[in-house]
């Protein structure tokens, strides 16, 4: 079995140390051939030069690739066409990783049944004596801490994944990219944006294709949580791409049945939210408010693509297949 970790960064530069510390300290097999290519998409801090130490401290271990086009998706599918080994796992380069991660996200692919495996997401231990404000809730309900982090945690039992895994812990078989295509580079964050769902559209590629993922809960990663994200314009906007990227993600203008529920759960949360005191629950319902408007807004300029073909948002990368 061979390995390619592929990991995409972008002006990240102290988290990135912190991730490919972790990656360095992996525990696998003898048996197992892996490397780390890790994707510049176009930084203009100290990316190159923190890379290139790694390389020089564990040589045949870390790569570096530069890909100039801006949009993760673009450093994904770089990394893709790069990638020496037969199994592509993916981390993010604000998370740290446990020394048996890679071993225990890849093993299940020994097994012909999985096409991919995803593992847990969780949080990283905050920073001592941290209070989250009033209107914040980081549980229940009106959680917000997936908008943090990638939160992922389906529980601690294995088996098949219903629903796709986050992209910043998975890996797939380089075949199913042959066989599925590539990311859609009109979805995945860019340096203005934080519309995402790359990794999902992809996942559920796969799943109406029939292919088997598996969930393997032994397979952990720690996402950062940095304090200064947590300011209520960094949630509104968070929301307001989420949105943007739910409807982005079907890959056509909804028809006017699903535009007037969107419109119709727009009123209706706002409605829920004026009369509500509860500093969480209104912030909450504030934040759906800015994702439905999200919605609202992509539907808008899908219709003004779809009267100016010439304006039609990109949905495949080069030679690469879209939906």
């Amino acid at each position: 079995m061979k390995i390619t970790v592929i990991l995409c960064t972008y002006n990240r530069c102290q988290s990135l140390v912190r991730a490919l510390d972790s990656l360095a300290a992996s525990i696998l097999s003898e048996t197992i051939e892996w490397e780390v290519l890790v994707v510049d998409n176009n930084s203009s801090d100290q990316t190159k030069a923190i890379v290139e130490d790694f390389c020089r401290q564990y040589p045949g271990r870390f790569r570096y690739l530069f890909e100039p086009q801006q949009g993760k998706s673009y450093a994904l599918n770089a990394g893709i066409r790069e990638a020496r080994g037969d199994i592509l796992a993916f981390v993010d380069d604000d998370v740290t990783v446990e020394p048996m991660w890679l071993q225990n996200l890849v093993a299940a692919l020994r097994d012909s049944q999985w096409s991919g495996s995803g593992g847990r997401t969780k949080p990283a231990t905050w920073v001592r004596g941290f209070v989250p404000p009033r209107w914040l809730a980081l549980d229940g309900p009106c959680s917000l801490l997936g908008a943090l982090c990638a939160y992922s945690d389906p529980g601690d039992l294995p088996g098949e994944l219903k629903d796709p895994p986050i992209g910043g812990n998975v890996a797939y078989r380089k075949e199913m990219f042959e066989r599925y295509g590539h990311f859609r580079t009109d979805l995945g964050p860019f340096p203005n944006s934080k519309i995402g769902f790359e990794d999902i559209e992809f996942g559920r590629r796969l799943m109406a294709g029939r292919e088997r993922l598996c969930y393997v809960p032994s397979a952990v990663v720690y996402h950062e949580v940095p304090e200064k994200r947590v300011r209520k314009e960094f949630f509104l906007a968070w929301w307001f791409d989420f949105g943007r990227g739910t409807v982005r993600n079907i890959g056509k203008r909804p028809d006017t049945r699903e535009i007037l529920k969107i419109v119709a759960r727009t009123l209706l949360t706002s409605l829920q939210w004026a009369p509500t005191f509860n500093p969480q629950r209104r912030f909450y319902r504030k934040c759906r408010i800015w994702y439905q408007v999200g919605k609202i807004v992509e539907v808008y300029q899908l219709a003004r693509n779809a009267s100016s073909p010439g304006r039609k948002l990109k949905t495949q990368a080069d030679g690469e297949s879209g939906i």
